[in-house]
């Protein structure tokens, strides 16, 4: 088994080579790629230092099984001839396939089936909020069908990558020494604020995110369910966070609801009020799971519930998802 990855000194790349080395994923040898600025660079996996490549077009994937891709949409599309045409699985982290009717958008919890039918070679990862959605639906869709959810998400820096982070940090730094606050990465000043806009707006004046949240989740569940999303940017390091208010076909009690999140693959049940125990992106950072609490009835909707849920944007959001769906093919053989 070879397995390469695509993009190896972004903050997904990165977190890519933690998680294959955490789950001890069965490979022989493993190929970093990068851009022609991050070539020559060096990282250690399992104790071995391994040097990126520049990523051209020529025959350095005709022996790779699975790529793991996280360079961006416009790589992405100018590179999947490239790395599929010896064979090679794909699994893109970008947004350039997604809705291709012809590319499965899989989240292994929800529907790792799809997995198994690519014509073109290539398996997309959903958005990062659409997986941590889905991932909590799929148990409540079991239960009865979900017809609507309306979603609020709070989305960390690391959406925007490793040098979102960091201006994150130094904002908080300059702040507090008195200088003015560096602004780059986003649009205004992130930190002590919030940012009500994550992508670009379309004309129906919701935001490309807010249209992903839509769109993928139908594609993912083969449901019909209508999602309205308001995604917005906090001054959160790592782990995006939701509120998400459900309307079901018959009206399920929080009892129900929270044992099929307590059973759900993939899930962490941390709702306990009375205690204050909630999830928190501040102590969730990191780890794999999706995590749910306030599980209450829709106060607004007799066949409504709302709950909020936690999960690590980077590692489930993107890196961990992909591994996971590569594992599942292997499984399949």
């Amino acid at each position: 088994m070879k397995i390469a990855i695509v993009g190896a000194s972004g903050a997904v790349g990165q977190e890519f080579l933690r998680v294959l080395e955490e789950r001890n994923f069965p490979m022989d040898e493993l190929v970093l790629f990068g851009s022609s600025r991050s070539a020559g660079s060096q990282y250690t996996f399992r104790g071995r230092s391994l040097t990126v490549k520049q990523l051209q077009h020529n025959d350095d994937f005709k022996d790779i099984d699975i790529a793991f891709t996280s360079a961006g949409a416009g790589t992405s599309k100018e590179f999947a001839e490239t790395i599929t045409k010896y064979g090679a699985v794909m699994i893109d982290n970008s947004s350039a396939f997604r809705m291709d009717e012809d590319v499965p958008l899989v989240v292994p919890e929800v529907n790792p089936e799809d997995a198994l039918i690519r014509p073109r070679g290539i398996i997309a990862n959903p958005n990062c909020t659409t997986i941590l959605l889905v991932v909590a639906l799929k148990a409540i869709e079991q239960l009865s069908h979900i017809r609507r959810a309306r979603v609020a998400t709070y989305q960390a820096a690391s959406g925007a990558g490793a040098a979102a982070m960091d201006e994150l940090y130094t904002q908080y730094r300059q702040i507090l020494t008195g200088e003015k606050p560096t602004i780059d990465k986003f649009a205004y000043q992130l930190a002590f604020n919030l940012i009500p806009q994550i992508d670009v707006f379309t004309e129906n004046g919701y935001t490309k995110e807010e249209m992903k949240m839509f769109n993928e989740t139908r594609k993912i569940m083969h449901s019909d369910i209508r999602v309205s999303a308001t995604c917005v940017r906090v001054p959160a390091l790592r782990a995006h966070s939701e509120s998400i208010w459900i309307e079901t076909e018959r009206p399920l009690s929080v009892d129900e609801v929270r044992a099929a999140f307590s059973q759900a693959e993939g899930l962490v049940l941390q709702d306990n009020p009375a205690e204050k125990e909630y999830p928190m992106p501040l102590f969730l950072s990191g780890k794999d799971p999706v995590y749910v609490g306030r599980i209450r009835k829709d106060l607004a909707d007799e066949n409504g519930l709302t709950f909020w849920l936690v999960g690590d944007q980077i590692k489930k959001g993107a890196a961990l998802n992909a591994v996971q769906i590569a594992e599942y093919l292997i499984k399949k053989k």
